[in-house]
């Protein structure tokens, strides 16, 4: 596994969003909350004081470009590996290339993306080695570490959670590529209006490496226009990404958040919130029979006696939606939330009993 290259003078061939990774904190964008001026990260990071910690976040927020960064601050070699194609064999070696470098006096950082991919044994074998100094470990991973990583390795790694770019941090990071000559389209005939930046933004939900896929797929299909410019206008952004998918994770931390919402709008009688949260699950991917199930437990455990109707209901809806599919079967899924949700909760007529 050869140490992870950060020469950008031979970029012919990469992507847009490799080429536009930042060098530095002051080319970073996003992540406020960690690494605003002053604050006890960057502090570490520009001193050169290395730290074993676990990156977590959404796809697309910088985890591994803030592995990078640290790397270049630190003056340290990085071996990088990725938990979907690696082993016990590929960890060895990079341990092995790891202590010829601390003999050598020089410092190794091991990242490893994906890391909650792992199982528990490929997790400890990380173990001795941070504890002795050999490696510096970085993990990133998109699932709540607390869940998917052993509590080993936590206790010797700091967790630092990454948030969604917001909006503005997406445009900003467009406006980037944009302007830079070298790694970016700055001199091009190229030319991205203010209403298409923003329609990216909003589109790409916070995941800045799809906002410039997106921004290079356009750059590459739109059609010189008589001025000898190539305008990148709203309508080739709709031709190109279609329309905006949700963010979900199946069984995944929003997955819960979402299910999660929906519970609490039928909890609280709300049956419009109750209808947007199904929509919201739905449209996403989620499975509709695992809705089905909540919704006969929210009619059983949160409306109960006040109307024994919620469950028959229910039942009725789940035992429509098997038998007619989901063209009609959403239909009777939705009279199924929205029962429970105008029912009062069976803790207000606890005095009747």
């Amino acid at each position: 596994m050869s140490n992870l290259s950060l020469d950008f003078s031979d970029n012919t061939f990469q992507p847009l969003a490799a080429r536009m990774r930042p060098e530095n904190l002051a080319q970073y964008i996003g992540q406020q909350h960690l690494l605003a001026a002053g604050k006890p990260l960057p502090r570490a990071i520009e001193a050169g004081h290395l730290h074993s910690m676990i990156l977590w976040g959404p796809p697309g927020t910088g985890k591994t470009t803030l592995a990078e960064v640290i790397a270049r601050y630190a003056n340290a070699d990085v071996e990088r590996i990725s938990a979907v194609t690696s082993g016990v064999k590929e960890i060895r070696e990079a341990i092995e290339r790891a202590r010829q470098n601390r003999n050598a006096g020089r410092r190794t950082i091991l990242f490893v993306d994906e890391v909650h991919r792992f199982n528990k044994s490929q997790q400890d074998a990380f173990l001795p080695h941070i504890e002795d100094g050999t490696i510096t470990f970085i993990g990133a991973t998109t699932e709540n570490p607390s869940f998917e990583l052993n509590s080993a390795l936590l206790s010797r790694a700091r967790v630092y959670l990454l948030k969604s770019l917001s909006t503005e941090d997406i445009e900003q990071v467009l406006t980037q590529a944009m302007e830079d000559k070298t790694r970016g389209y700055g001199g091009q005939d190229i030319v991205l209006p203010d209403e298409t930046r923003r329609a990216i933004a909003e589109l790409v939900n916070g995941d800045a490496r799809r906002a410039l896929n997106t921004l290079e797929m356009m750059a590459d299909m739109a059609e010189v226009d008589d001025s000898g410019k190539r305008v990148l206008k709203p309508e080739l952004l709709t031709e190109i990404a279609g329309e905006r998918s949700a963010r979900f994770d199946n069984k995944g931390d929003r997955f819960y958040d979402l299910i999660s919402a929906l519970h609490k709008s039928v909890r609280g009688s709300a049956p419009d919130a109750a209808l947007y949260w199904y929509a919201r699950i739905i449209t996403a991917g989620g499975d509709p029979l695992y809705v089905a199930r909540r919704c006969l437990a929210i009619a059983s455990e949160d409306v109960g006696n006040a109307d024994p109707r919620a469950m028959q209901v229910a039942i009725a809806a789940w035992d429509c939606f098997t038998r007619v599919g989901p063209a009609e079967g959403e239909t009777r899924h939705c009279s199924g939330d929205c029962l429970p949700g105008l029912r009062a909760k069976k803790q207000r007529c606890l005095h009747c009993v």
